[in-house]
């Protein structure tokens, strides 16, 4: 009695699969039509333009860091020649330094937490160790007047300030970076066309790190 009856199980279905088809659609197309509308403000090139402008500063921070390392050895072997008994603090910068320059670094340290920490811990180690030899030097005037003394004091107190700042630029660029990848819409934007775009680490306050040390022999 029944038999003429056509249940509508199997259109529902299809009506189903191609208003998803649809939506996916609709979707794909408001992510086209708002890149290209953001692309002629440009958009679209700000979170590029912000990470690499913050690589760069973050090449710039390991470059200095490079030239202090590369000044420590002379120093030490100055220092060696006028006080050799203070053997301690010697070995403490060689090895703070030897440290620092184990931590491998790259581009993508500036996105892992856990090696950017390390890095700076290094650093910082090595600065500690650093100053202490330079009070040690305070306690030796004849070092105070060698000619190489001299010629490190101009070199090394210049690194510290370059140093200072590259981090000061680098934070500067690491927060203009995040911000856009955090907030909207850089946030949307990262989304859909970088999607592999993370926050960068960024360097924390340390003990008179608004000022270079003292490195007056």
């Amino acid at each position: 009695m029944h038999a003429g009856v056509i249940t509508p199980t199997t259109p529902s279905v299809r009506s189903g699969s191609v208003g998803n088809w649809l939506g996916r659609v609709r979707i794909a197309v408001a992510a086209l039509t708002l890149g290209i509308g953001l692309s002629g403000c440009g958009a679209v090139n700000r979170v590029p333009t912000l990470e690499e402008r913050a690589k760069s500063s973050w090449s710039e921070v390991q470059n200095q860091y490079q030239r202090r390392a590369d000044l420590i050895p002379n120093l030490v072997e100055t220092v060696k020649g006028y006080a050799q008994q203070e053997k301690d603090v010697l070995v403490g910068v060689t090895e703070a330094r030897a440290k620092a320059s184990s931590v491998k670094v790259d581009a993508s340290t500036v996105s892992d937490p856990q090696k950017f920490k390390e890095f700076q811990d290094a650093q910082n180690q090595l600065s500690g160790a650093l100053g202490r030899l330079l009070v040690t030097v305070e306690r030796y005037p004849d070092i105070k007047s060698n000619q190489n003394f001299l010629a490190l004091q101009s070199q090394l107190e210049g690194t510290e300030n370059r140093i200072a700042v590259a981090r000061r630029d680098y934070i500067a660029a690491v927060q203009d970076y995040n911000t856009e990848v955090r907030t909207i819409p850089g946030r949307w934007i990262a989304a859909i066309f970088y999607p592999d775009a993370k926050p960068m680490e960024t360097f924390t306050a340390t003990p008179n790190a608004e000022r270079p040390p003292n490195v007056k022999f």
